[in-house]
Parts: C-alpha cells; structure tokens; sequence
C-alpha cells in the first residue's frame, strides 16, 4: 500500500489549495495542454472515428487478454527476450531487484513509466543498494527534489522553472551557466550523459506491447528513452498486461490518439520499438532483454465494474481538463495515478476503505468522459466506487444519517416539496453576488467551494408553472 494515500485527504487538498506557487504551475501546464489538445482534434477531422476504433481495440484485447499474452509471450521469446511474470507489485519487485543483482549492476538508468512507480520500484532499488538514475528531464527533477510524480505525463508539474534553477543550482556540479530553459537543459544532459553511457541495467517502461511481434514501443519526446535502453548491456521492461494489442498496426492507430490527447501534437519525437535483445551483426542494443509482465490487481478488475478503465492508454487529458485536480494537483490524491483516472485506480491498488475519499472528490461534471480518447466512463465508475463505499459502510455515521434523512422526505412527496422549496428561500438569504461562501452545517463543502445561488422556485414549482402556462 502506498504509505501516503493512508494520510488525510482532506487536509493535503487544503494544504495544496493554500499553495500559489503550485496553483500557478498547473495552470501553466495544464492551460497549455488544454489548449494544444483542442487544436490538434480540431486538426484531425476522424478523431471520434478513431476514438470508437482505440474503445474497439482495447476491448477486444480485454475480452481476449489470455489469448494475447500467451502470443506475446511466444513472440518475444522468439526473438530473445525473457519473459517473467508477477502477480502482483512485491514480486514484480522482488524480480527487476534479482535481474539487476544477475548482471551485477551499481548503476541503473530509468526511463519513466508510471508502472514502475506503482510497483514501487524507486525504493526497492534504492533498499537493494543499487544506484538508480532518472532519465526523464522532469523525473530528473522530482529526483532531485526527492519527490513522487504529480503528472503521469509531465511528473514535474508541481514544479516552477523558478523552482527547479534552485534544485539543479544545489544538485548539479557544476551547476547550470543560466537559469533560462536551454542552459537549464544543457546542464542536465552533461550530467546525465554519462550516467547512460556508465549504466549496467537499463529500465523502462512500455506504452505498448505487440502480440504478433513480441515487441514492446516506448513513446518519448527527448529520446533518453533509447539512450536508456540501448548502451547498458542488460535491458528490462516492465509493463502492465493490459497494455497488448494484436499488431503494429493497431499500436499505431492507438499512438494517433495517445499523442493528441497526451501532448496535443501528432506524433512524438521518438516512438521505438524494441524486439529482443542484440542480434549478431548489430550495430549496438542490449546482450540481454528481460520482460516483467505484472497483474497487480488488472485481472481482477476484468471480473467486475472497473472493466473498462482497462482501456486507459495513459494520456492525463482527464487530469488536465479536471477542476479538482487543477486546483490541487496530483499529490494531494496520495496514490500513484492521480485525477480522475487515479479516484478510479488507487482503490483497486491500495484498497477502498484506505482511499474511500477521491471517488467523492469528483464533481461529476464529465469533461474527463469527454475528453478520454478511448471513451472511459470515468464518472460512472466512480459512481460505482460510492456505490460500493455506501454498502460496505464506510461512509462516516452523519453522511448516512443525513442520506437517510433525504431517502424518508422523498418517498413523501408532498413534504419534499414543502422542505425543498422552504430550504431555497433559506439558501438565497446567503448568497451575495449570485454565490454562498459560506453556510451552516454545511462548512465541509464552502470551507473548499461555493455554492451558486439557488433560483427564486424549486424545478418542481417552474415545472408546474410552465406547464399551467401551456393550458
């Protein structure tokens, strides 16, 4: 269980709503995400098409998951790779931490994947005594920082530019000639260059895995990716066994909609696919390529509710356009995966009773939906997550009270009407400006937000006045 989301909600939402300078972070990046992502759909006339042909895709390979990795398996096996199998986070651990003891490694470069900070990967290497490098410039700077990912697309959101000349200041030896972005950069590659080129062990992760071929395919934009996984001898990959597809084809027209939602642009700087290790005649490539296939959680999710988030591509456009999370970023969910698509995970990986609060920090108004490539039903799933929090009892004993409260008003019509338009009169005496900032007995929702002022009638009343009008 990851240790944070046993931790408060609630009080690390307050502590990041008090913070401006992360408020100023996410909107610069996630404005501009916004921005870039409308552009590019806009740009690409077939993209519903292409949404309905990626929901297609992935369902078909949920549908048929044993089918494909038995296929994977053959094929990557075919061309060199080991393949290895975890059930869940610790042996997927236990596996990555005994390769990298085989090959004798001090020195371990790390592309990013978020399947690797799921499995908890940073610290086991780090209690194995092994030295582990973040390749990834912004995975670089939360190293520095000694931080987990805010963003499973841009893991340094958190972060202004402001912040991170102070950490590559203190860091790197010697420390940047500037402070602007390209002197910045230039630093960390001097840094990191021999870090690649000194590695044993190479790790990364995997944005898809190909059936027919046995190849995995890695989706960056700065290239240490393959400069991650090409010089050391050793190369492992660990992915998740949702991420198959049957052929190249069908990783590509799943790459059409990962790149747009993603980063707003067509295609990446570096899309590689990797098939087996170094074959006689080969220029360079690792001596040994390992594959580290992990569960931890997915096949149950295929027997029940949570299905369909089986498809998730990991994009982050459902965290970029979320009002909560851009409002308190992705540390305050306490899990892995944060936004919407980490309300709907976290409680699969860490437990419903331990993360009970994210489905409830949802407001439901479906721009996550709207903008999933791959057509997620996210708020539906959190629908469900309540649902399940409620019939498991954990809901606290004055949140079932009051529900309970509302149950008996409404299944007596007459009263329900009295109360609901007796409480809308109430409700507009607070409210200054068309919004109540603050209301009794209800501070645990206008302590965050406000709540618009109410209309002068309930629907009720308008409803029966329209129709009386229409006599």
């Amino acid at each position: 269980m990851n240790a944070a989301v046993q931790q408060d909600f609630k009080a690390r939402a307050k502590s990041a709503l008090g913070d401006r300078t992360l408020k100023t972070a996410i909107d610069r990046t996630t404005g501009t995400a916004e921005t870039k992502r409308a552009a590019a759909v806009g740009a690409f006339p077939e993209f519903e098409a292409a949404r309905d042909r990626g929901k297609a895709i992935k369902d078909h390979v949920v549908a048929n998951l044993d089918h494909y990795l038995e296929t994977f398996e053959r094929n990557a096996t075919a061309s060199g790779a080991k393949v290895h199998w975890a059930a869940d986070d610790a042996e997927a651990r236990a596996i990555v931490v005994r390769l990298c003891r085989e090959a004798g490694a001090k020195l371990v470069t790390r592309s990013k994947s978020m399947l690797g900070e799921e499995i908890g990967l940073p610290d086991a290497l780090a209690e194995a005594g092994i030295e582990r490098v973040e390749t990834d410039l912004a995975e670089h700077i939360i190293q520095l920082a000694g931080e987990h990912p805010s963003h499973i697309i841009w893991p340094a959101m958190h972060r202004t530019r402001e912040q991170v000349a102070v950490l590559f200041r203190e860091g790197h030896n010697p420390p940047p000639n500037a402070e602007d972005p390209a002197s910045m950069v230039m630093s960390a590659r001097r840094i990191l260059r021999e870090k690649f080129l000194g590695a044993d062990v190479g790790i990364s992760g995997a944005n898809f895995l190909v059936a027919d071929t046995g190849a995995t395919c890695t989706v960056t934009n700065e290239g240490n990716a393959e400069l991650t996984t090409t010089p050391p001898r050793v190369h492992i990959v660990t992915a998740g066994i949702e991420k198959l597809v049957p052929t190249t084809g069908h990783a590509f027209a799943l790459l059409r909609l990962l790149v747009r939602s993603a980063t707003g642009g067509e295609l990446t700087q570096y899309t590689t696919f990797h098939r087996g290790p170094k074959r006689p005649g080969d220029a360079d490539g690792p001596e040994e390529m390992h594959i580290v296939l992990v569960d931890n959680g997915r096949s149950r999710m295929i027997r029940d509710e949570f299905r369909e988030m089986l498809r998730c591509i990991r994009c982050g456009a459902c965290m970029n356009h979320c009002v909560v999370y851009r409002q308190i970023g992705g540390h305050a969910y306490g899990g892995t995966y944060p936004g919407p698509m980490g309300a709907v995970l976290t409680p699969v990986l860490d437990g419903l009773k331990q993360s009970r609060d994210l489905p409830f920090a949802c407001t439901m108004n479906g721009r996550c939906a709207e903008v999933c490539p791959v057509r997620i039903p996210l708020p539906t799933l959190l629908r469900a997550w309540r649902g399940r929090s409620w019939r498991e009892n954990l809901e606290p004993k004055a949140m079932r009270a009051g529900l309970g409260l509302w149950a008996w008003l409404a299944r007596r019509p007459g009263l329900y009407r009295f109360a609901s338009g007796a409480g809308v009169r109430a409700l507009r005496l607070f409210g200054k400006s068309g919004w109540i900032g603050s209301l009794p007995l209800a501070g645990g929702w206008t302590a965050y937000r406000d709540l618009p002022t109410p209309a002068k009638k309930t629907f009720m009343e308008q409803y029966r006045a329209r129709q009386e009008g229409r006599k």
